[in-house]
């Protein structure tokens, strides 16, 4: 993920905090590292924002919950809501006493004094939870004419799902939360313009594909989905009627709805995360949509550089009971284990020729252990859960329980056929990483890496692709 460079305009947080004579002349970051605490039972903190150079605004912060537990029911989690100059931009979920670094958007600020406001929102809150204590808070901006600004100006608020069929309101503050964001950028086929998509990891999803499937096919339990994407021309400005949405049923429906400044108003409307163009919804989210996927990389390559997103996924997993009960807990089963138990694994592969239509060629990763002969597929036997696509592909693999690192012997990779066989060659050419999750949900160094080619044909169906 692209590291924040050096800001081209610096907001200086003065709530208690001088600002030394030479921050006056020549920007530099001026972080506040005094504790906040948003409580329930006391006045908002407001703080006073120095913004030296008008431009589109991030704020850092580092926050945690107490008394908060993504995996306890009634516990979920506290919720702060962002408001500049009394303007609400966006509401942060912040669930466990563990600080996590969290990076949100709050649109155009001008030059200027602007006052930051800090709300506990009780209502949407899980009633044991008191505050939120925000240890270290930076606000920044990104001004016009830079590729930040490019991005972040066009980057589209989210507003929050209200499913009738879910029956509470408030609903992503205890499923399917938004977590983080990204964009894309892409020479559009008009020269001298560019395509910005922009993307969102939520930490499940109620519809769509089921659990085992997407631990199977997707590597992960959470949702990673585009949501909009416009055209922007040589001057930065949208080219009217390029923006599209991710609608339901994964439609892509050109926008119709509002803007806020150049910001697309969107509305989670599906239980899978789709979006809808018009907003009814209380609860929004601006998430900062700076980070990028670097090329070659996985999707989930943005949760490896955010861990806790792993925690947060296996706690909604637990606490909806999508996880077998440890006495039935075998990995022969496809229904899903605690997630402690799986290799987390990215493969490189091409098909030739690709994919396409109802039958298909994919591949399955197997794992053999020190201990034994058995092989534990991926797809757990189901061909449809073999990986179809050939970006560089997540998928996990699931193993008996207290498997450590040491225990694997070999990583095999194999030939799996859905409906006719086509007669397609897969060449295997990677295994980009390789990780179990430690006993606190976080991912472990990845100690499974592997380049090479290796050649699947309906002759040889399987091979191996990395052992001790």
């Amino acid at each position: 993920m692209r590291v924040v460079p050096l800001l081209t305009a610096t907001v200086a947080i003065l709530a208690g905090l001088a600002v030394p004579a030479t921050a006056q002349s020549k920007p530099t970051d001026t972080t506040h590292t005094r504790p906040i605490e948003v409580r329930r039972d006391r006045p908002d903190p407001r703080l006073p924002v120095v913004v030296r150079k008008s431009g589109e605004a991030l704020i850092d912060l580092n926050v945690s919950a107490p008394g908060t537990d993504w995996a306890s029911k009634g516990a979920e989690s506290a919720v702060v809501s962002v408001s500049v100059d009394n303007r609400y931009v966006t509401d942060l979920v912040v669930s466990g006493s563990q600080r996590l670094h969290r990076q949100l958007a709050l649109g155009r600020l001008t030059a200027g004094v602007h006052q930051l406001r800090l709300h506990f929102a009780a209502e949407r809150s899980a009633a044991p939870s008191k505050s939120v204590v925000v240890d270290t808070l930076k606000v920044s901006t990104h001004a016009q004419g830079t590729p930040d600004n490019l991005v972040l100006r066009y980057a589209p608020v989210v507003y929050g799902r209200n499913l009738a069929a879910l029956g509470t309101p408030y609903q992503n503050a205890t499923t399917d939360t938004p977590l983080i964001a990204w964009h894309d950028s892409v020479p559009a086929a008009t020269p001298g313009h560019t395509k910005l998509t922009y993307s969102v990891v939520w930490s499940n999803e109620d519809g769509g594909t089921n659990t085992p499937a997407l631990m199977a096919r997707w590597g992960r339990t959470t949702d990673i989905e585009w949501i909009y994407s416009v055209e922007v021309d040589a001057n930065g400005d949208r080219v009217e009627g390029s923006d599209t949405y991710q609608a339901p049923d994964h439609q892509t429906l050109h926008f119709t709805g509002k803007y806020e400044n150049d910001h697309a108003l969107l509305q989670t409307c599906t239980s899978n995360n789709n979006m809808c163009d018009t907003v009814d919804d209380p609860m929004r989210f601006f998430l900062s949509y700076l980070p990028t996927l670097p090329a070659g990389e996985a999707r989930e390559y943005l949760m490896d550089a955010n861990p806790w997103t792993y925690e947060i996924m296996a706690k909604e997993m637990l606490r909806e009971s999508k996880i077998e009960a440890p006495s039935a807990t075998t990995p022969t089963t496809p229904e899903v284990s605690d997630q402690r138990n799986y290799l987390y694994a990215v493969v490189k592969k091409t098909t030739q020729p690709a994919n396409a239509g109802s039958s298909w060629v994919g591949v399955a990763l197997g794992v053999r252990l020190v201990s034994g002969e058995t092989v534990y597929l991926s797809n757990h036997v189901d061909p449809t859960w073999s990986i179809q696509r050939d970006d560089p592909a997540a998928t996990t693999v699931e193993l008996p329980a207290g498997t450590t690192a040491d225990d694997i012997a070999e990583v095999t990779a194999h030939r799996v056929v859905v409906g006719t066989d086509t007669g397609a060659t897969v060449h295997v050419t990677a295994i980009k990483r390789g990780f179990l999750l430690g006993q606190n949900y976080l991912p472990q160094q990845s100690f499974l890496t592997w380049n090479g080619d290796v050649t699947l044909n309906s002759t040889t169906t399987s091979a191996v692709l990395w052992h001790r």
